[in-house]
């Protein structure tokens, strides 16, 4: 059974004594040390977050001037095609020009040619006339 006398009062005391000696030695430094870690933690965060915007804010800065550099290469890519296609129909504009003129020249060429065949053709064409007739008559018709 359970007698009340002093070791209860005692032990009441004890237990009293107990509870602020851990309180001051245990509780309140380890109480001490969570609050520093959830300030340190709190911190981290902030910087955590501060050091994702940074990121995030470079990368824009990344992508603009990629879009930026894409955007000069391709102007600059079709300035240089539109030179290669202004040279390259230059070059066929003068070569078409060299091949009329080649052309034109042949052609008068072959009439000049067609010419000369057609007057020697005529210019033969009585006497070639006498010979075959003489040779379909079987006597010389030259007098």
């Amino acid at each position: 059974m359970i007698t009340i006398d002093i070791t209860m009062v005692l032990h009441i005391i004890n237990m009293l004594v107990l509870m602020v000696v851990l309180n001051i030695l245990l509780y309140k430094p380890i109480l001490g040390i969570l609050e520093k870690r959830q300030g340190k933690m709190v911190a981290l965060s902030n910087e955590v977050g501060q050091f994702e915007q940074n990121a995030r804010q470079r990368q824009a800065e990344v992508d603009k001037k990629m879009r930026e550099a894409s955007a000069k290469a391709k102007k600059a890519l079709d300035g240089a095609r539109n030179e290669a296609q202004a040279a390259g129909a230059e070059k066929l504009a003068a070569i078409r020009q060299e091949s009329d003129t080649a052309k034109e020249k042949q052609l008068a060429d072959v009439k000049t040619q067609l010419e000369d065949a057609r007057k020697e053709l005529l210019a033969n064409a009585a006497e070639f006339s006498q010979e075959m007739a003489g040779k379909i008559l079987g006597r010389s018709l030259k007098a």
